[in-house]
């Protein structure tokens, strides 16, 4: 017979073994209402997730304000490839007949239709471009024509960062990194130095593209990211992460919100990537200090859905492979824009 704080000890060590799957998979809160600006919203993005905000900051440029990408690609490259090549995704990457002006024609069609924002909206952007001399996986040329494409579309000179000189993978960059190998791995964050020190690539990117000088970053968070239950569209995880500094829970603040997206086999849902870019990428440090919310939306991988390897659609696999996927109403983006007016509306 069990002593009563033996009997105690093993009672309450059955309910929590028995509630714990309970809480493991409980629904993630829905995105709260914290009166931001909807109007000064600012991405980036990693590979796919460089392809993912340049569409994001053309089809709604008229709310966007600056765009940061690394080792992306130009707004519908695909679309101007395909009566060119057999194999548009892979001559995309290897930047094979991609041209700035060929997928800045994509973009003037689209907005003739009335299918994305005025391209007015794109030529007041600050944009921030980064291709590491050994990124292999999406090439120079792709990145020259990016460059291209925003030139072409009247991004001022001044406004306009391309960095391509630094020794660097495809990954992000950040004192977080383990390294910085030639051939980057997962959870593809690389530790670089620029003139001495790690190269602090979430800093750059926002001291560029917010277009004002910011407060340095804190040291200790004053809020952590949390969880929030995104939509049922197709390619999206059922979870995404936000961080909201504790000064932006005040609707009164009107907070800016940048949105980052992960790229291919990064999401949190990946195998050994948990929190490495919602949390440890270093925006959040940055946001704290400058009322700045961070949005970090989420993808997973779908074989039986065009998309093995978790990337953020810059192919077509949501809208049955045809050119929807890049306007206002493809569903990853407005998925996303409806998060940003979510986090706009008053609080309850």
């Amino acid at each position: 017979m069990l002593r009563p704080l033996a009997w105690f000890a093993r009672t309450v060590s059955t309910v929590l073994l028995a509630i714990a799957p309970i809480a493991a998979t409980a629904a993630p809160p829905p995105l709260p209402h914290l009166g931001a600006d909807p109007n000064n919203t600012t991405v980036s993005g990693l590979s796919s997730g460089g392809f993912m905000a340049v569409q994001y900051a053309v089809a709604y440029s008229d709310s966007t304000t600056g765009a940061g990408i690394i080792a992306g690609g130009p707004y519908g490259c695909i679309r101007s490839l395909l009566s060119l090549t057999a194999n548009p995704i892979e001559d995309c990457m290897k930047g094979e007949r991609v041209s700035g002006a060929g997928t800045a024609a994509v973009a003037h069609t689209f907005e003739a239709y009335g299918w994305i924002d005025a391209l007015k909206g794109v030529a007041r952007q600050r944009i921030y471009l980064f291709h590491g001399t050994t990124d292999t996986t999406v090439s120079s040329a792709t990145m020259d024509a990016l460059r291209d494409f925003y030139i072409a579309l009247g991004v001022q000179k001044a406004n306009l960062i391309y960095l391509d000189k630094m020794a660097a993978g495809h990954a992000f960059l950040s004192a977080s990194g383990s390294g910085c190998p030639a051939k980057a791995v997962p959870p593809y964050v690389q530790r670089c130095p620029a003139i001495g020190r790690p190269y602090d690539q979430p800093g750059a990117i926002l001291h560029h593209v917010l277009g004002h000088k910011l407060n340095p970053r804190v040291r200790q968070l004053s809020a952590v990211p949390e969880p929030f239950a995104q939509p049922p569209v197709t390619g999206l995880d059922s979870t995404g992460y936000i961080y909201v500094p504790r000064a932006c829970r005040d609707e009164q603040a009107r907070c800016a919100v940048h949105v980052v997206f992960h790229g291919c086999m990064q999401g949190a849902g990946e195998a050994g990537i948990g929190d490495t870019v919602y949390g440890r990428l270093g925006y959040n440090a940055w946001a704290d200090s400058n009322r700045l919310i961070v949005l970090y939306p989420q993808v997973k991988g779908s074989p039986l859905a065009g998309n093995p390897y978790g990337c953020w659609d810059w192919w077509g696999y949501t809208a049955g492979f045809t050119s929807r996927y890049l306007d206002r109403r493809a569903p990853q983006l407005a998925a996303v824009r409806n998060m940003i007016e979510e986090l706009a509306m008053p609080a309850q």
